[in-house]
């Protein structure tokens, strides 16, 4: 005789709905708690135009197409082998919590609830799920189980896609077809150990002898990578030369660029795009808002434009970059300070995207390892006909308290999209910016 599995009961806080306001789809046949301090917590979060005010009305907007009288007493079933849905209203009792953790505050209202449910559903397992590091901490050292949210985190980050693979002792002969025209060698003439991805990277050595290359999916061929410069920005490395041609590959709608900081990923995409500007009627450079400290926007002085230019500084300095590598007085620095003023090169935090199309734009989103897996979604399916996207960031240094390396949006796409014949991704791993840079970002 089978035994009935009994559904286990999770308690969602809000972070989870602010990083994704789908989760409570994710949790399969088991029961879902929200907290009515949750619900206070949204209302708070739903005023805004940052892509987490977007999940915090479109979680409410779910709610209220669910909603119902029995919301708020037996629950309401989610669908198909799922659980039910349930909000409570009351006000959580837990001696252990009130005892230990001061009551007005909303994380400890939550954490008194789980307990609450804890002691009173004693035949099935209550969990707090939480991005919120500090509370499961605190759950657990009352005796209650807490689990981060695990929907779209990458279980092992050691074995990320980097977009290359190198081949050591390979043959002199197969190499020096790659120098001979039409520098293309098909995928069946070359003894690969491990079959190549599309858009995947090549370095064939031999000794002092090598040649970078590209497996494109379309051809089923091995082209020969050529170092490109654009708009005065020359590849120092091999990683660097596979990321300039990534980016003015037109097959290529998707690119992401990872690695730490001063490996030249913004600068890199940003050149191409200023070289490719004539295919494209803008090109729009981003990053999302995120206060260092836990200071809000609203603490700094001035309109919004004098709050959020400390934030998009280094776009500009980027660009700066680009600049001083011409005359005050040549066509190319006249030119980028045209597109400037024309908008053609537009520099805006990400929030500003809302409702915007992104048709025929090259599109850079610089730090993308401070999005949710969502909040990437949300910026891809925006893309239309002649769009390309560009995400560039360093997955070890996160600014967002929810995030982590697992976690982060960045991430999470270089995952899911590996693969895919219009995506190409390579992670840059040596410091071009100064060598006291590469030290201090090694050894610091």
């Amino acid at each position: 005789m089978a035994v009935k599995k009994v559904k286990k009961i999770f308690v969602i806080d809000t972070n989870v709905i602010l990083y994704d306001h789908t989760c409570i789809y994710n949790f399969q046949e088991h029961d879902i708690v929200i907290p009515v301090v949750v619900l206070e917590e949204l209302d708070i979060f739903k005023k805004g135009s940052d892509l987490i005010n977007f999940e915090a009305r479109e979680f409410i907007r779910i709610l209220d197409k669910l909603s119902g009288d029995k919301l708020f007493t037996e629950g309401i079933p989610l669908g198909k082998k799922q659980g039910r849905l349930f909000v409570e209203v009351g006000e959580p009792k837990s001696d252990s919590v009130y005892h230990i953790f001061t009551q007005n505050k909303p994380d400890h209202r939550i954490l008194a609830l789980a307990d609450q449910l804890r002691k009173e559903k004693r035949n099935r397992e209550v969990i707090l799920i939480s991005k919120d590091i500090n509370l499961r901490m605190k759950a657990k050292s009352i005796g209650i189980q807490a689990q981060d949210y695990e929907t779209g985190k990458i279980r092992n980050i050691d074995d990320l896609y980097t977009g290359k693979d190198v081949y050591e002792e390979w043959d002199k002969e197969l190499i020096s077809k790659f120098y001979e025209e039409p520098c293309q060698v098909p995928r069946e003439d070359l003894p690969l150990t491990r079959e190549p991805i599309p858009n995947q990277y090549f370095i064939f050595k031999n000794r002092s002898v090598s040649v970078l290359t590209h497996y494109n999916p379309f051809t089923k061929n091995f082209d020969r990578v050529y170092k490109t410069v654009a708009y005065g920005v020359e590849p120092r490395n091999a990683e660097q030369t596979f990321a300039m041609d990534a980016l003015f590959r037109p097959e290529v709608q998707l690119v992401t660029l990872t690695g730490r900081a001063g490996t030249g990923k913004t600068l890199l995409a940003l050149a191409a795009a200023l070289h490719q500007r004539k295919n494209y009627h803008q090109i729009y450079l981003s990053r999302p808002v995120v206060p260092l400290g836990n200071k809000d926007i609203g603490y700094l002085p001035g309109d919004i434009k004098s709050k959020l230019d400390p934030y998009m500084q280094p776009l500009w300095d980027n660009l700066s970059v680009i600049k001083h590598k011409f005359a005050p007085e040549s066509s190319e620095a006249k030119r980028i300070n045209e597109m400037v003023q024309q908008e053609k090169l537009y520099i805006a935090p990400l929030a500003y995207i809302r409702g915007r199309s992104l048709s025929n734009i090259f599109f850079i989103v610089d730090e993308a390892q401070n999005l949710t897996p969502h909040e990437v979604k949300t910026i891809i399916t925006r893309a239309g006909e002649g769009a390309k996207i560009v995400f560039t960031g360093d997955i070890y240094q996160i600014d967002s308290p929810y995030l982590d390396t697992q976690s982060n949006g960045l991430t999470y796409l270089v995952d899911r999209m590996k693969g895919q014949e219009l995506f190409a991704h390579i992670n840059l791993v040596k410091g071009e910016r100064s060598h006291l840079a590469d030290i201090a970002s090694t050894l610091l």
